[in-house]
C-alpha cells in the first residue's frame, strides 16, 4: 500500500511567530488553506522545527550565538492542528533557552501526541530514532545535526544528536541508520548539514549523503540552507524554510520554498510532488505567478545539475524517485 509523506524544512515559530500565537491559535493565521489542503493528503507530516518551546529558560550564550528562538507552548498544538505528526529537534536552536526549554519542548510535543527526533534529555534518547507505522507501512526517522558541537547531548544531559560531518559520517549513525533498515520499509534520514544561505549541496554534504543511502537509508531529506536545494533520489538536499519571520535576500530569495509530498510503498520512495510556497512574514502560501515561475527555474535547475529531472504536472513539479 503506498502512503505520502509530507516533508517540510526549517519552521521556526519564536519572535514575530511567537507573538502572532499570543494573539492567534489559527492555524489559517500562519498557512493558507491552499498550503494546508496539501498537507491533507499527507498521510504523515514532519518538518524541522527551528526553535524549542517553552516559557522557561535563559539565552544560550556561546561565541557567535546571535538568533535565539523560542516559541510558547500553544505552538505545539498550533503543529498538532497542522497535522504534523514528527519534528526533527537536531538543529542549532532546540537549545536556544536551554536544557530546561529543550526538555519542555519534548513534552509539549508529546502532550499533543507529536513524535519527535534528534534531541532528548541525554544521548541514548537523542539518537535514538522515532519508529512508527504509517497505514501499514514501516518508518523510520532519524534525525542529526552537523552543528553546533556545544548542543550536544551527553549520557547525563540533554542535547541534540550531532556529527561531525565535515569529518566524515560517525560510526554510530552509520549503526543508527542500518539498525533502522532492519526495522522499517523506509528509512528517512533528516540531517541540519551545511551553513545557511548556500544553493547546492556541499561537497561533504554530498558524500554524506552517499555514505547514508550506503548504510540504509531510503529516503534523505535535509534543511539548514533556507533555500531548497536540487534532489538527486533518493536524496533531497535541502527543503528550505516552511514559516519564519525571516528578513528576505533579494537575490536568494530565501521566502520561497517548497513542500514536498513523496509517495512511498513498502519498497521505498516511488515519486515526489514539489509544491512552491511563498513565506511572508509569519505566514506561508502558495506562490504565484513571476515568484512561482522563479522557484521553479531554479529548482529545476538544481536538480539538472544532480542529474535528475523535474518537470510540472497538475501545478507541482515533479521527480521520479524510483
Amino acid at each position: 500500500m503506498a502512503v505520502t509523506l509530507a516533508l517540510a524544512g526549517d519552521t521556526m515559530l519564536g519572535r514575530g511567530v511567537a507573538d502572532l500565537l499570543a494573539k492567534s491559535a489559527d492555524p489559517g493565521d500562519y498557512v493558507s488553506d491552499a498550503v494546508r489542503a496539501y498537507l491533507s493528503e499527507a498521510d504523515f507530516t514532519l518538518l524541522n522545527l527551528e526553535c524549542c518551546v517553552s516559557d522557561r529558560g535563559t539565552p544560550w550564550m556561546a561565541p557567535g550565538k546571535i538568533f535565539h528562538f523560542r516559541a510558547p507552548p500553544r505552538a505545539a498544538d498550533l503543529l498538532a492542528e497542522l497535522g504534523v505528526a514528527c519534528v526533527t529537534l537536531a538543529n542549532n536552536h532546540a537549545l536556544d533557552f536551554g536544557h530546561d526549554a529543550l526538555l519542555d519542548t519534548c513534552a509539549h510535543l508529546a502532550r499533543v501526541e507529536i513524535h519527535t527526533a534528534g534531541a532528548g534529555p541525554d544521548l541514548e534518547r537523542a539518537r535514538e530514532p522515532v519508529l512508527v507505522d504509517v497505514n501499514g507501512l514501516r518508518l523510520a526517522v532519524v534525525a542529526v545535526t552537523d552543528h553546533p558541537g556545544d548542543y550536544t547531548a551527553t549520557p547525563d544531559r540533554p542535547g541534540v544528536a550531532h556529527a561531525d560531518l565535515p569529518s566524515g559520517v560517525p560510526a554510530w549513525l552509520i549503526d543508527a541508520v542500518a539498525r533502522a533498515r532492519a526495522q522499517a520499509d523506509v528509512v528517512l534520514v533528516s540531517p541540519h548539514w551545511g551553513p545557511n544561505m548556500t544553493t547546492e549541496p556541499l561537497p561533504y554534504v554530498r558524500t554524506a549523503a552517499s555514505i547514508l543511502t550506503g548504510a540504509g537509508a531510503t529516503l534523505i531529506a535535509g534543511h539548514s540552507a533556507h533555500v531548497p536545494h536540487g534532489v538527486a533520489p533518493p536524496v533531497l538536499y535541502d527543503m528550505g524554510d516552511f514559516i519564519d519571520d525571516y528578513a528576505v535576500d533579494p537575490d536568494l530569495r530565501n521566502d520561497l520554498s517548497l513542500l514536498f509530498l513523496v509517495t512511498c510503498d513498502d519498497l521505498g520512495p516511488l515519486r515526489l510532488r514539489a509544491v512552491p510556497l511563498k513565506l511572508d512574514y509569519c505566514r506561508t502560501t502558495l506562490a504565484r505567478g513571476a515568484e512561482r515561475a522563479w522557484l521553479a527555474s531554479r529548482f529545476t535547475a538544481a536538480c539538472a545539475a544532480l542529474g535528475t529531472d523535474a518537470v510540472w504536472e497538475d501545478d507541482v513539479l515533479t521527480v521520479d524517485l524510483r
